[in-house]
């Protein structure tokens, strides 16, 4: 299976910090720095999951979402916003633009793939069990 994991951030500390951990795991992480990017390596490499910022150059995180969603191989890709958007609502406007999940940054760097493998069809650590 491709333990392949997008991550669509701007914030190359962000990105850092998030690729490290995963890589950690054994996941392999394909970086993107705006939305613009993140489609298009979605595109190539339909990845098994997609870490995305909501607050993104060029085209925000809702329309990346929308923009994913409506392309035939990536419709069932699990899509997680990881955003500092933590107002009421703001949890609602990610799924209803296409999310499966939701975490609030900063991220917690004990919980954080823990936090994202529940939405992988197979974790890399259960596969080698």
């Amino acid at each position: 299976m491709n333990h392949t994991i997008l991550l669509v951030e701007d914030n190359e500390q962000n990105r850092y910090l998030a690729t490290f951990l995963l890589e950690q795991r054994g996941y392999r992480v394909t970086p993107a720095p705006d939305g613009l990017t993140g489609i298009e390596l979605a595109k190539s490499s339909v990845p098994e999951l997609i870490l995305l910022d909501i607050q993104l150059p060029i085209l925000d995180g809702y329309q990346v979402a929308q923009a994913l969603r409506s392309i035939d191989t990536l419709r069932n890709t699990p899509i997680v916003a990881v955003t500092s958007y933590a107002m009421p609502g703001d949890r609602e406007k990610c799924l209803d633009a296409g999310c499966n999940g939701y975490i609030e940054k900063p991220i917690n760097p004990d919980t954080f793939v823990a936090e994202i493998e529940r939405f992988l069809p197979s974790p890399i650590g259960e596969e080698r069990r």
